[in-house]
């Protein structure tokens, strides 16, 4: 009995050293191009995470896609391939759809607003993406979705002659721009420059710094100065490789992720102002909206609420949206 105890004993310490002494490589994915802020912001990310754990974790980066759109990022953190991803409210989406009430059309003025909305709902967003086996390590914003066109808009009419982008394999969305009669064509985000060149698609929702960094605005050269939805974005982690991590080790890791989250807020929430004004540089037309203008687009916007509650957003969510920022509105 006290061999066997024995025995049982050092099995144990020699499993703990073997633990100890294995490291862990994260295989992180995102759209972002090499040379981008956010890419920046990634390498910071590995290079502060690898120093704090002594290199026991480290970041492994595949930026510009390579591994794939946003729906195959989750696809591939599924079945282990990678383990974690920078990604928009597209990607977060296939794992806690609540997520899409940022792109509520319309629904903010501005980052104060988001700032107060994010208050009151940001923890029952990250418990949504905790409960589907990921864990969000940082939230930053990647800017307002404006609209890039080959041809200008100012109307909803406008819009419905255009050819308009939507992520490949986002049905939900197709089906409302075809409620609407609008004409949209699924591309992935490595398609959209050659779509635009063969005139497949003539239009997209996107955030100037990623028209800038991709070069779309080179032919969709039109902007509509229109806060359509905010495009945000966060960093997250498999659970199953998140749980492998020494608990010191985690909260190393995410204090530094909310550090640099933080500052990325405070420093990088505008870059989409320096972004147009570049652009403008290089041939881009912004389309100033006026008052009355953007009256009657909120107005408009206001009648795809049927379509859109409990479809694209849950009803739940939606109708908790549409009442804090009722309230919000009341207080201003």
């Amino acid at each position: 009995m006290l061999r066997l105890f024995k025995f049982s004993l050092i099995c144990i310490l020699l499993f703990s050293v073997l633990t100890a002494g294995k490291r862990t490589v994260i295989k992180l994915a995102t759209l972002a191009p090499e040379g981008t802020d956010w890419h920046g912001m990634l390498i910071e990310l590995s290079q502060k995470v690898k120093k704090a754990t002594d290199g026991n974790v480290t970041i492994r980066i595949y930026p510009s896609g390579v591994v794939g759109d946003e729906r195959d990022m989750i696809r591939k953190m599924r079945i282990g391939q990678i383990h974690a991803a920078a990604i928009t409210t597209e990607g977060l989406s296939e794992i806690n759809p609540d997520v899409n009430v940022f792109i509520i059309p319309m629904l903010f003025d501005g980052y104060d607003d988001v700032d107060w909305f994010r208050s009151k709902i940001g923890k029952k967003l990250e418990d949504g993406i905790k409960k589907n086996g990921f864990t969000p390590l940082l939230w930053a914003d990647v800017g307002w979705a404006h609209w890039f066109t080959v041809n200008p808009i100012r109307y909803p009419e406008d819009l419905k002659k255009a050819k308009i982008f939507t992520w490949a394999g986002d049905y939900k969305t197709a089906e409302l721009w075809s409620k609407g009669d609008y004409v949209s064509v699924p591309l992935s985000s490595i398609d959209i420059l050659s779509g635009l060149q063969t005139g497949l698609i003539d239009a997209m929702g996107v955030a100037p710094i990623a028209a800038l960094a991709s070069q779309w605005f080179g032919i969709a050269n039109h902007m509509l100065e229109m806060k359509w939805g905010l495009l945000t974005s966060s960093i997250i982690i498999d659970n199953r490789i998140w749980n492998r991590i020494p608990s010191s080790y985690q909260k190393s890791f995410l204090d530094i992720a909310n550090e640099i989250g933080d500052r990325h807020q405070k420093t990088h929430r505008y870059d989409d102002i320096k972004a147009v004004e570049i652009m403008k540089e290089h041939g881009l037309v912004v389309h100033p909206q006026s008052a009355e203008d953007y009256l009657f687009w909120k107005s408009h916007l206001k009648t795809w609420y049927p379509d859109i509650r409990g479809t694209f957003i849950p009803e739940e969510i939606f109708d908790q949206a549409i009442q804090l920022m009722e309230e919000r509105e009341s207080e201003k």
